[in-house]
């Protein structure tokens, strides 16, 4: 018999998780508000809204465990969904990490370590913070990614002048830090409680979108990152592969935000771990053992956003890995990646 996994989402996130789990015997139904998604032809394709209760359920009678690409779905379709079926991670994890607010009180009541922020609903309540506040980045609480719904502001002037649009979650507005460098951990807990860590990912960002990433073997904060990690993951009983971005500060790590799910900066390890963190993603929420998750090379991910090189321009570098998301291309869109591996 078939495991059919239920996916919320049809991106490439989906994608890859398919791509993964179809060799360890998996089916997959992706479910979709937006029509002609990549992943769509890679199993059976739901288009339907998140509020749709009865489109919800025939989708769960299909399947028989849940996950979702990203955690800016509605935290109803899940709670709603996981009254039917299993769904990892839990709707306690999206609550608190789709929404920067809860992300970042949730990490300050366990002493975990923050950037400083203010939560506010019109920026004159943001009138009182202290002059050495600013810079600041403003952002909404839930919805953002990719850089979007994200304001830089250097000086109370500047925040004077700001019109701050219409968004029904609220903001948060964080103290911008001093870092050396940008990175992230990534982790997968099964359901027994095992958790295994990827070797910590450097990031390079531009303008909030990941252009860049690398696996640092034998990185000195690398048993800082997994403690903090495990916290968080044992915290919210976490099933799945977990993703914390964090800005180093004087040997410190400041976490940013944690991402619920199959993350960016850990293409790499389709090519250059043991087991990938979509394979180990789809053998936690099975409730199967998980996969080594050792490097085996250094690798270098860099992106596709917006274009893509000719193909056959870089597939004459034995050393290097292309993956197409079969998504039509467009600025700022993220269409693809390639990896170089580094033996």
């Amino acid at each position: 018999m078939m495991n059919r996994i239920g996916i919320l989402g049809a991106g490439q996130l989906a994608r890859m998780l398919a791509l993964a789990g179809y060799p360890l015997g998996c089916e997959f139904v992706f479910y979709e508000p937006k029509a002609a998604p990549c992943a769509a032809n890679l199993g059976r394709f739901i288009e339907g809204s998140y509020t749709d209760e009865a489109q919800l359920k025939a989708f769960a009678e299909q399947v028989d465990v849940i996950t979702y690409e990203t955690e800016n779905i509605p935290l109803e379709a899940a709670t709603y969904l996981a009254e039917l079926k299993p769904v990892f991670p839990n709707p306690k994890a999206l609550a608190i990490t789709q929404d920067r607010f809860k992300e970042k009180t949730f990490c300050q009541h366990h002493g975990i370590a923050s950037t400083p922020f203010i939560a506010f609903e019109s920026k004159e309540q943001l009138a009182d913070c202290d002059d050495d506040f600013f810079p600041m980045i403003i952002k909404t609480r839930t919805q953002g990614y990719d850089g979007k719904h994200q304001y830089r502001l250097n000086s109370r002037d500047e925040l004077n002048h700001w019109q701050q649009p219409e968004h029904q979650d609220g903001w948060i507005a964080e103290k911008v830090v001093r870092f050396s460098r940008e990175v992230s951990i990534i982790g997968a807990r099964a359901r027994s409680g095992d958790i295994v860590f990827y070797d910590i990912c450097e990031n390079g960002h531009d303008q909030g979108i990941l252009r860049q990433t690398r696996n640092n073997i034998d990185d000195p904060l690398f048993e800082q990152a997994k403690t903090l990690a495990t916290q968080l993951m044992n915290a919210l009983n976490y099933v799945g592969v977990l993703a914390v971005e964090c800005f180093e500060v004087d040997g410190k790590l400041l976490v940013n935000e944690m991402a619920p799910r199959v993350h960016n900066s850990g293409h790499w390890t389709i090519d250059a771990a043991k087991t990938s963190q979509f394979e180990n993603h789809v053998r936690a929420i099975m409730g199967w053992s998980l996969g080594a998750s050792d490097s085996i090379a250094r690798a270098i991910m860099t992106n596709f956003i917006g274009e893509k090189p000719p193909i056959q321009s870089l597939l004459v570098h034995d050393d290097i890995h292309v993956h197409d998301y079969g998504k039509e291309a467009r600025p700022g869109r993220k269409i693809g990646h390639m990896t170089k591996v580094i033996r």
